[in-house]
């Protein structure tokens, strides 16, 4: 029969490894892990799921109106996405819809645009700086992670590790 003490460390042991189970890869957005799903509404109200988008490859790109390096790299994003191959999904920082819209139309880029009350879903994906960009393939498996911004070079190189030809 197991000592007190080497039954109490084998329980905590044993609760330690139930927990770490509990962590699916779907918690961790890492590479090669599977993208958290999320339903937020774009600018116009309509609720947007990532899984409404299985089957493509789709760049979750989490930016805010007052960050100058995003700012920067929408137009670059646009442009790319505007010649087709994958989905974007940009996911606003907290702030509010009427600001939001009139920021995009200020500086006239047209992507789709997801607001994320509360940083909910930046939280989910453990963003910690601006811009950052996760590039989700086809069966919802995360492939790429940017942190900072992306020039074209970069964008279309990551585009090209998807399988994503201009």
């Amino acid at each position: 029969m197991a000592a007190p003490a080497q039954l109490i460390r084998l329980t905590l042991a044993a609760l330690l490894l139930s927990g770490c189970a509990a962590l699916s890869a779907e918690a961790l957005p890492i590479e090669g892990g599977r993208a958290p799903e999320f339903t937020l509404q774009n600018l116009d109200g309509e609720t947007v799921s990532l899984s409404d988008l299985r089957g493509e490859v789709v760049l979750v790109n989490f930016w805010a109106t007052w960050c100058g390096p995003c700012v920067e790299e929408m137009p670059t994003i646009e442009a790319r996405y505007q010649q087709g191959g994958f989905e974007v999904l940009a996911v606003d920082f907290d702030e509010p819809a009427d600001l939001v819209a009139s920021f995009m139309e200020e500086i006239g880029v047209d992507l789709p645009v997801l607001l994320d009350p509360h940083g909910l879903v930046q939280r989910r994906y453990q963003v910690r700086g601006y811009p950052t960009s996760f590039f989700i393939d086809e069966q919802g498996i995360i492939r790429i992670l940017q942190i900072g911004p992306m020039n074209a070079a970069q964008l279309d190189a990551h585009l090209a590790e998807m399988g994503v030809s201009p």
